[in-house]
C-alpha cells in the first residue's frame, strides 16, 4: 500500500510530498485505531462484544513501540559510537552489548529483564537497585525491547558513520572545528543518511516483536487475542482478527517510515 502522488497540489516538490505524507499516514494510524474499534464493535461473536480490548490492545502496541522505538535509537547511536571509538574499554563494552543482544533470543531477554534483574539487584543489597529493579510489566518490557533494538539500530549507526569518507572528517579538523562539531555538523548528518532505511526497517519489525511481552502479562494486542481465545474457545476468528489489525498497523507504520526515508533524500532522488 503506497499513497499516490496523484492529486497533490501543482508546485508541490518531492520534499512537501514526503512531509504531507508523513502526517497523512500519521493521522491514518490514530484514526485506523478509532475505525478499527468502531468495524470489530459491529463484528459477530466472539469479536463484536470483545472490541473495546481490540482497541485498547493496539493502543499497548503502539505505546511500547514507539517508547522502546525512541529509547532504542539513542542506546544505538551511543553503542555505534562507542564501538568506533578509540578507547579499548568503550569499545570492548559497547561489542560486548551488541554481541550479547544480537545472539541471544528476543524471549530470553524479556523474562531476564523481568525475572533476574530484581533477583540480581537483590543480591546486590542496594534498597536503591532494589527499588529500581522492580517494574511493572510494561515497563520491563519497553526496557527489554528498547536494548534488543538497540543492538540492531547500532550496527545500522556504525555502517553510516564507517561511510563517510575521512577526508571530510580531516578537513573539518583543518578548518579548526571541535571533534564534537565535526561529528555533530559533518559526520552524523551524512552516517544518518545511510543508517536511516535500517533503521525505519527496525521499528515496522519491532512493532511485531512487541507481541512477545504477552509473556509477562502485557495486556497487548496479542495478550488480548489470547484471553479473549481462552474463554470463547474459537481460535479461527480471534487469529484472523489480531493479523488484521497487526497487518493495520504495520501498514500504516510503514507510510510513515517511508515518507520519513523521502523527507531525507536518501538516495538523492530529485523531485
Amino acid at each position: 500500500m503506497t499513497i499516490p502522488a496523484i492529486g497533490w497540489p501543482a508546485g508541490w516538490t518531492r520534499q512537501r510530498r514526503s512531509q504531507a505524507t508523513i502526517v497523512t499516514a500519521s493521522l491514518a494510524l490514530v484514526l485506523a485505531l478509532w475505525v478499527a474499534a468502531s468495524l470489530i464493535a459491529l463484528a459477530p461473536e466472539p469479536i463484536g462484544p470483545n472490541a473495546k480490548f481490540f482497541a485498547e490492545g493496539m493502543v499497548v502496541t503502539l505505546e511500547l513501540t514507539i517508547v522502546s522505538g525512541l529509547i532504542g535509537v539513542v542506546l544505538g547511536l551511543l553503542a555505534a559510537l562507542g564501538k568506533v571509538s578509540r578507547i579499548l574499554p568503550v569499545r570492548w563494552l559497547a561489542s560486548f552489548y551488541i554481541w550479547v543482544v544480537r545472539g541471544t533470543p528476543l524471549l530470553v531477554q524479556i523474562f531476564f529483564v523481568y525475572f533476574a534483574l530484581p533477583v540480581i539487584a537483590k543480591s546486590f543489597g542496594s534498597e536503591w537497585l532494589n527499588d529500581a529493579a522492580r517494574m511493572t510489566e510494561f515497563t520491563a518490557a519497553v526496557l527489554a525491547l528498547s536494548l534488543n533494538v538497540g543492538a540492531y539500530n547500532a550496527e545500522a549507526f556504525r555502517a553510516g558513520l564507517l561511510s563517510v569518507p575521512k577526508g571530510q572528517f580531516e578537513a573539518a579538523r583543518s578548518l579548526g572545528l571541535s571533534k564534537w562539531h565535526t561529528l555533530l555538523d559533518i559526520t552524523f548528518p551524512q552516517a544518518f543518511k545511510v543508517a536511516l532505511p535500517p533503521l525505519v526497517n527496525n521499528v515496522v519489525a519491532l512493532l511485531k516483536d512487541s507481541s512477545l511481552a504477552y509473556s509477562i502479562g502485557v495486556v497487548e494486542l496479542t495478550n488480548v487475542g489470547a484471553r479473549v481465545q481462552s474463554s470463547t474457545f474459537q481460535p479461527v476468528p480471534i487469529l484472523v482478527t489480531t493479523a488484521i489489525l497487526y497487518l493495520v498497523m504495520t501498514t500504516l507504520l510503514t507510510q510513515i517510515t517511508n515518507g520519513i526515508e523521502h523527507r531525507f533524500d536518501i538516495e538523492g532522488r530529485q523531485p
